[in-house]
């Protein structure tokens, strides 16, 4: 008798221990009621000192029905809330017996896109995201209305990939406007679109864009894999995930392309690799990512290929020697001066007793100076920061010699490795140290320091990775296809195939292996 007891208090208990649980859940995570006041009283709860946000209470013809709108001002196309939502609602004939919130969206509301919803989550997303939420009185379900109207730049060429020929549009900081550019490009249905969410508290919409027939399954799944790892409060630009998906978290070489250019995206989606678009921010990232590429250029395929591949090789010798000219000179004036001819050894004899500074430090300094005016150039505005680079770097250079604090060949030696890093910006972060990692080696052991440090530069290069795919490969094996866009860019009806590295179906065009 006792135990039936308990079990009948057990059952009677239950639903009001649900309905209690139910309560102290949070606002966000409840499910709307068929109250309209009860549902209006929590989004009030949910946005209690937001003051952007408006309510609209709109009762039918016959007065039977009351409906309420919420929006976030200044995010929206008021004209298409009073003349396709609100006057429709107005003049309404429906009535409780026949109403539904299905048949207010088919028959009565105007508005190009709509969905329904009854989780307070969901509308939280969507109303800070421009949409207009419809209650109605008798429904537990609330109709969420695209009347998105943001203001945006107009799209322009980027002012760090301008070319001299080939297309002018770059991406803005919409992410549709954006994802729009790339599917006027490929009109296939191949091409997938997928959207996503990042940020625990921003909640930024992000988009994964490839063509399925040409995408390496694993690579695509490995992308998957990383970017549901991404738990932060907030991602407001594509290098917060660059910087949480990359393979070597604290390499200074890239592991992933950026871009703004709609051409450069499409270009790389066709070679099988996978872009990712960030709502609120035009750089684009595509991986995975070959060290090639931080030497080619978009415009490498507008041009004539003659040109292009001289170009293009400049590009990579400009690499070692902005790397190495300091060390260099350092190794030949400090340990080996036998190598120079006689005349050009007095030469510099000559300026470097007038110097009172050892030679790696007046090569330290110097390199660090121009790094500070290159980087004052870069915050100033553009018309002062090109003349304050050029001009502080002459008067600076000009000043020295004559003081004679530094030797002049220094300032031919620091200008040659300024001017050559310019040339591979992609590039830029990675110099910055290994210069200075080779000019210690080189001012410690000369020639060999020098030696040793190229080495475990090539070394390390040859280790890279991005996403599993080997950024370079120096194993020794000759394929000529895969060498047909790398020291060169080859004619068009030689590069007959696909990076092997990066897609399931390598062939480009017809004859291609």
């Amino acid at each position: 008798m006792f135990r039936f007891l308990i079990d009948f208090v057990i059952k009677k208990a239950s639903p009001l221990k649900e309905g209690i649980s139910r309560l102290n859940d949070p606002l966000e995570e409840r499910r709307l009621s068929s109250s309209l006041d009860q549902n209006i009283a929590v989004m009030k709860e949910l946005f209690c000192d937001v003051d952007v946000l408006r309510y609209r209470e709109i009762k039918s013809r016959d007065g039977s029905l009351r409906y309420y709108l919420v929006y976030c001002d200044g995010m929206v196309n008021v004209q298409v809330i009073n003349d396709n939502i609100v006057k429709p609602l107005m003049l309404s004939q429906a009535g409780r017996e026949n109403f539904s919130m299905e048949t207010l969206l088919s028959c009565v509301v105007q508005v190009s896109e709509s969905k329904t919803t009854d989780s307070f989550k969901s509308i939280i997303q969507d109303v800070t995201y421009g949409d207009t939420v419809l209650f109605a009185e008798g429904s537990a379900q609330a109709a969420i209305l695209n009347t998105k109207q943001f203001l945006l730049r107009s799209v322009a060429e980027p002012d760090n990939e301008k070319t001299l020929s080939g297309p002018r549009e770059g991406f803005t900081e919409s992410l549709m406007q954006n994802v729009s550019q790339i599917r006027k490009r490929a009109r296939t249905q191949d091409l997938k679109i997928k959207t996503f969410f990042l940020g625990r508290r921003t909640q930024t919409t992000a988009c994964l864009c490839y063509f399925d027939s040409l995408v390496n399954k694993d690579v695509l799944k490995e992308v998957f894999s990383r970017l549901e790892k991404i738990d932060i409060d907030g991602v407001l630009d594509t290098n917060y995930i660059n910087e949480l998906i990359r393979d070597q978290r604290y390499t200074p070489f890239r592991s992933t392309n950026y871009t703004e250019r709609p051409d450069v995206v499409i270009g790389k989606l066709l070679e099988g690799r996978i872009a990712i678009f960030l709502d609120g921010t035009p750089a684009v990232l595509t991986v995975p990512y070959l060290f090639i590429e931080n030497f080619q250029s978009n415009e490498d395929y507008y041009l004539n290929y003659y040109y292009t591949s001289f170009a293009r090789i400049l590009r990579i010798a400009a690499f070692f020697l902005t790397v190495a000219v300091p060390g260099l000179y350092i190794a030949v004036v400090g340990f080996h001066q036998e190598m120079l001819p006689t005349p050009l050894l007095i030469s510099l004899a000559v300026e470097r007793q007038k110097a009172p500074l050892p030679a790696a430090f007046e090569a330290l300094v110097m390199l660090l100076a121009f790094d500070i005016l290159r980087e004052t150039g870069i915050r100033m505005p553009s018309n002062v920061g090109q003349a304050l680079s050029i001009v502080g770097a002459l008067v600076i250079g000009q000043a020295a010699v004559e003081a004679e604090l530094v030797a002049a060949p220094m300032i031919i030696v620091v200008a040659i490795t300024g001017i050559t890093s310019l040339l591979i910006p992609k590039l830029n972060t990675p110099i910055i140290f290994w210069r200075l990692f080779l000019l210690l080696l080189a001012s410690s052991f000369g020639f060999f320091g020098l030696s040793m440090g190229l080495s475990a530069l090539l070394i390390y290069i040859n280790g890279l990775t991005s996403f599993g795919v080997e950024q370079l490969t120096l194993d020794g094996s000759f394929r000529p296809q895969a060498g047909k866009d790398l020291l060169i860019r080859a004619p068009w009806q030689l590069m007959r195939s696909r990076p092997e590295r990066l897609t399931r179906d390598r062939t480009r065009q017809s004859g291609g292996k």
